[in-house]
C-alpha cells in the first residue's frame, strides 16, 4: 500500500483533483473511484477528516443526530457502524471517517500536507493548473472544491496577539496532544457555537475561567445520551425511513416544522409545545417549531421571551443572566448553538463573565488581556472567535478563471453562483457545497451527498458527450443569485449578525452593512427539485464545448 500511494502521488495529471479530505472530499473521491475516473484528493492537513481533524477542543461534537450525520451510500457501512452517542463527539467522528476511508480503500487516493496555493484555468488546453505548497504544479480537467464552510479561522482584530507568553490558540487549532487545564487560569474569547460547547465542558476542570463575550447567542440544551445496542439495532432497521424523513424537511434533519399555524393554537398550547421541545434532544426547539417563528416578528418575539425565561431559570445571578440573553436578534433566526451545562457554568464561583460591549478588549498583553476597565492574567488564552465563513476558504486560494479573473475579486462584495455549485467564468470548477447551495445551510452530510451526486451526474454528462469545457452562463447565474436573495426577503435571518449573512466582526468589511447571500433558504426539497430539473432538461443553463483544436491531446487526457 505505501508503495502504491507513492506511485500514485507521483503523477502530474489527473482528470479530477479534489481539494479537501473532509466529509465532502471523502464521499467525492468515493464517487469518482466508483466511476473509474482518475482522481486525487489534496489536503493541507496531515491526515483526513476536515473539520473533525482540526477541531479537537473539549466539548466538540455533532449537533445533528449522529445517525443522520453519517454517510447513507452504503448499506453495509450503515449495518457495521454503531454510533455510541446520540450526538457524537469529535474523537469518535474522526474514527468514523477513518473507518470509512479504510473500508473503501480511499486513502491511497489522498495526498496530505499538500496545501493548494493557487489554481489557474488554461483556456488553450481547457485544463486547470494547480500549484501545491510543496512546489509541484499539477494539471487536471476538473477541480472539485470540498474545502468546507468553516475552515478559515479568524482571530480578533486587536493588538498584541503574538505578545502573550503563555499558551494561546484558536479552537480550530486546539493541540493534538492533551492540554493540561487543571489548576490553570483560562480565558475564552467568544460565545458562539464553539465557545458555548467549550465553556460548558471545561468550567469544572480549570482553576479559573473568564469568558469574554462580544455578543450573546441564543442557545438551547443538546440533551445528549448514549445509544444502546438495542436502540442502535432499531436505528439500523429504520435507516431508510430516517433518511427519507431528512429529505423531506427544510434542513435535512429529522426535525420538521409543526404543521399547525402559530396563531391557530392557544398560548397555553404553544407553551406546552415549547416545554416539550426544550427538554427533548437536538434541534426540535428550533426546527420542530412553528414556521412563523422564522418570518413573523411577533411570533418570534414570543418564543424569544420564552427562551429568555428558561435562561433566567438556569442562571442564578440575575445580572449575569441578562447579559447572556441576546437583544440584537430573535431566537432561531441564525443557526442555533446547542449546549450542555453552558448556562450552569456561570453559577460556578470560578467562572466569570466579562461583557466586551461594556468594557471593550484593548489588547493582548504578555501576561493576559487588557480591557478598558482592567488587566487580567492567564495561563491559557483560547480564541473561540469564529471563521471567515463560507467564502473564506476560497479566498485563501488564488483561483483564476477565464481572462485571469480572480475569484476572490469577483466575490469581494458578495458571492454569485449558479445553484451554489458553479461560477460563470470558471469552467470545470465544481463546488458540491458552495456558497448559495442548500448544502451550506442543512445537515451537512445530507447536503454533501446531494451536491456531490448532482456534480457527478453533470460530470458523466460532460464525458459522455465528449465535452472538454462546461461553464454556467452569466444569465443563469444572475437568475439564481436573484432567487437566493429573494428567499432572504421573507426570513428574519436577513436582520441577524450571522455567518449565514456574511457577518464576522473579525473580518474587515464583514462587520455591518450589506447582507451577503451565502446560503439557500428555500429548503432541501425545493432545492433538490430545482437542481434535478436542470439535469432533466439537459443542463441548458450551462455552456458546453468540445475540442476545437485538432491536437487531440487534451481530449485524450480526459478520456
Amino acid at each position: 500500500m505505501p508503495g502504491e500511494a507513492k506511485t500514485y502521488s507521483d503523477k502530474t495529471h489527473y482528470e479530477v483533483i479534489v481539494v479537501g479530505a473532509g466529509v465532502a472530499g471523502i464521499y467525492q473521491i468515493k464517487r469518482l473511484v466508483d466511476l473509474g475516473i482518475e482522481a486525487t484528493v489534496l489536503d493541507s492537513a496531515a491526515d483526513l477528516g476536515g473539520t473533525w481533524y482540526w477541531n479537537r477542543y473539549p466539548g466538540c461534537r455533532f449537533d445533528s443526530e449522529s445517525y443522520t450525520y453519517g454517510f447513507s451510500f452504503s448499506r453495509e457501512l450503515l449495518d457495521e457502524w454503531h454510533w455510541k452517542e446520540r450526538f457524537s463527539g469529535q474523537p469518535e467522528n474522526l474514527r468514523y471517517l477513518n473507518y470509512v476511508a479504510d473500508k473503501f480503500d480511499l486513502r491511497k487516493y489522498m495526498q496530505f500536507n499538500c496545501k493548494v496555493e493557487a489554481m489557474r484555468f488554461d483556456e488553450v488546453s481547457d485544463l486547470w493548473h494547480v500549484k501545491v505548497g510543496d512546489g509541484r504544479t499539477l494539471t487536471c480537467r476538473f477541480v472539485v472544491l470540498a474545502i468546507g464552510l468553516l475552515s478559515a479561522p479568524t482571530l480578533p482584530r486587536v493588538e498584541g496577539v503574538d505578545d502573550f507568553k503563555g499558551r494561546s490558540f484558536h479552537t480550530y487549532y486546539w493541540p493534538h496532544e492533551p492540554v493540561d487545564l487543571a489548576g490553570k487560569r483560562v480565558a475564552v474569547i467568544g460565545t458562539g457555537a464553539t465557545g458555548i460547547q467549550l465553556i460548558g465542558e471545561i468550567a469544572d476542570k480549570v482553576a479559573d475561567l473568564t469568558v469574554f463575550q462580544r455578543r450573546p447567542n441564543w442557545s438551547a440544551p443538546l440533551n445528549n445520551s448514549a445509544i444502546s445496542e438495542s436502540e442502535m439495532a432499531d436505528i439500523r432497521a429504520r435507516y431508510d425511513e430516517i433518511f427519507a424523513a431528512c429529505a423531506l424537511t427544510p434542513g435535512s434533519f429529522v426535525h420538521g416544522p409543526d404543521s399547525r399555524g402559530f396563531y391557530e393554537v392557544s398560548r397555553e398550547e404553544r407553551l406546552a409545545l415549547w416545554d416539550k421541545l426544550y427538554d427533548e434532544p437536538g434541534f426540535g426547539i428550533w426546527l420542530a417549531n412553528f414556521r412563523e417563528i422564522f418570518m413573523d416578528e411577533a411570533a418570534n418575539a414570543e418564543l424569544s421571551a420564552y427562551i429568555a425565561d428558561r435562561i433566567r431559570r438556569r442562571v442564578r445571578d440575575p445580572k449575569t443572566a441578562e447579559k447572556l440573553i441576546p437583544r440584537d436578534h430573535g431566537f432561531g433566526v441564525q443557526r442555533l448553538p446547542l449546549e450542555t451545562n453552558y448556562f450552569e457554568a456561570y453559577n460556578r464561583d470560578n467562572v466569570h463573565l466579562v461583557d466586551l460591549g461594556e468594557t471593550p478588549l484593548v489588547r493582548v498583553t504578555e501576561t493576559g488581556l487588557r480591557t478598558t476597565a482592567d488587566d487580567y492574567e492567564f495561563d491559557i488564552i483560547v480564541y473561540a472567535t469564529g471563521f471567515d465563513a463560507i467564502t473564506g476558504a476560497y479566498d485563501l486560494i488564488d483561483i483564476r478563471g477565464i481572462g485571469g479573473e480572480k475569484l476572490a475579486d469577483k466575490w469581494k462584495q458578495a458571492p454569485s453562483t449558479f445553484l451554489g455549485m458553479l461560477v460563470h467564468g470558471f469552467p470545470n470548477l465544481l463546488m458540491p457545497t458552495g456558497p448559495q447551495s442548500a448544502s451550506a445551510s442543512t445537515n451537512f452530510p445530507r447536503g454533501i451527498e446531494n451536491g456531490v451526486n448532482w456534480c457527478m451526474d453533470l460530470l458523466q454528462h460532460i464525458r459522455s458527450h465528449g465535452y472538454v469545457r462546461a461553464d454556467a452562463t452569466l444569465e443563469a447565474q444572475q437568475r439564481w443569485t436573484a432567487h437566493v436573495a429573494k428567499m432572504y426577503e421573507i426570513m428574519l435571518m436577513r436582520k441577524a449578525k450571522s455567518w449565514f449573512t456574511g457577518y464576522n466582526s473579525n473580518v474587515a468589511g464583514h462587520e455591518e452593512g450589506t447582507v451577503r447571500y451565502f446560503v439557500y433558504n428555500g429548503g432541501t426539497p425545493k432545492f433538490l427539485g430545482i437542481i434535478k430539473d436542470v439535469a432533466a432538461r439537459g443542463y441548458p443553463e450551462i455552456a458546453f464545448s468540445a475540442p476545437s483544436r485538432a491536437d487531440g491531446k487534451a481530449m485524450a487526457a480526459s478520456a
